[in-house]
């Protein structure tokens, strides 16, 4: 049976903390409720060495977040109490890490937080953005947040829709670059060599041309090992040269001066800007606001819900 470890605070406000024994989290909870213990936190306690790697697991995509919006603005439309409407969807979503999240927001609405406080904790900020995060500040201030959530559900289902078309508009080129390089490499490494042999015993000079291909292919059979390694290493260095401000304004310059390439960025990156803004404002949001969130979450927007 698992061992939790908890957090929380006293009716009279003493902060606690502690270990349990119980198979699920929800029966820690319950158990903590009936102490009238306000929780802070609850974790599994760690079981030593672990193969699990951060990252890697199943994590949460944009139609996770599009259904989970949907359902609690239908629940929060129906006049069920926010925290009911919490633990219900920690209860009934299939993915763990996304269950822990929500559970974990309502722990925190539980100890008395606001829903937007809760989301915008650190360690949700890779689900809940601060587009999210803001929208449901405008909502809760304005007591329309079951038409906000609404309204999000349909901005993170059209910027999904907007994902597939610029993807879908890439995959031919990607196809054409791949079965062009997949070709070459094949004549260069099996197709080649035998021509190179038939060549030689002729013993005439031959064209420049034909001694470039025959290096290519005779450098490619030697050292196709380093070129594999030189291609992932410098993919790993252009990845993390674009994590940074310079790297990652020089390599979008580049992208949108790209022909075909870059006018779709381009129009995929302004229909982003107006949608987000266009969903900020109609919510309640003042405008130079909703500019300033559109600004500092377009990174963000893009990396989860466009083409990069």
């Amino acid at each position: 049976m698992p061992v939790f470890v908890w957090k929380g605070r006293t009716v009279s406000g003493e902060i606690q903390t502690g270990e349990l024994e119980f198979n699920t989290q929800d029966e820690v909870l319950a158990a903590l409720r009936k102490k009238r213990v306000i929780i802070t936190s609850v974790r599994e306690k760690s079981k030593g060495f672990s193969m699990n790697i951060p990252g890697m697991g199943p994590g949460v995509t944009t139609r996770d977040l599009a259904i989970f919006t949907r359902q609690f603005a239908t629940m929060i439309n129906a006049g069920l109490p926010l925290v009911q409407c919490l633990d219900i969807l920690s209860k009934q979503t299939e993915k763990e890490a996304f269950r822990t999240i929500i559970a974990a927001v309502t722990r925190e609405v539980e100890a008395g937080n606001t829903l937007a406080e809760s989301l915008a904790k650190k360690e949700h900020k890779r689900v809940f953005d601060e587009l999210f995060v803001n929208m449901v500040e405008a909502g809760e201030a304005g007591g329309i947040l079951d038409d906000i959530l609404m309204r999000l559900a349909t901005f993170i289902e059209k910027a999904e829709a907007l994902k597939r078309k610029i993807q879908g508009a890439m995959v031919y080129p990607g196809v054409v670059m791949s079965v062009a390089v997949l070709a070459t490499s094949f004549m260069l490494i099996f197709i080649i060599p035998t021509f190179a042999r038939m060549f030689t015993g002729f013993g005439a000079e031959l064209p420049l041309p034909t001694k470039i291909v025959m290096g290519l292919s005779s450098f490619l059979r030697s050292y196709w090992w380093a070129i594999i390694l030189g291609i992932v290493g410098l993919g790993v260095g252009i990845q993390r040269y674009y994590r940074t401000e310079r790297g990652h304004l020089q390599i979008d310059r580049m992208l949108l001066n790209v022909p075909v390439l870059g006018d779709v960025l381009r129009k995929g990156a302004v229909a982003r800007f107006t949608r987000t803004i266009g969903t900020l404002i109609s919510s309640g949001v003042p405008i130079l606001t909703g500019l300033e969130i559109t600004a500092r979450t377009s990174c963000k927007c893009s990396r989860r819900w466009s083409c990069r």
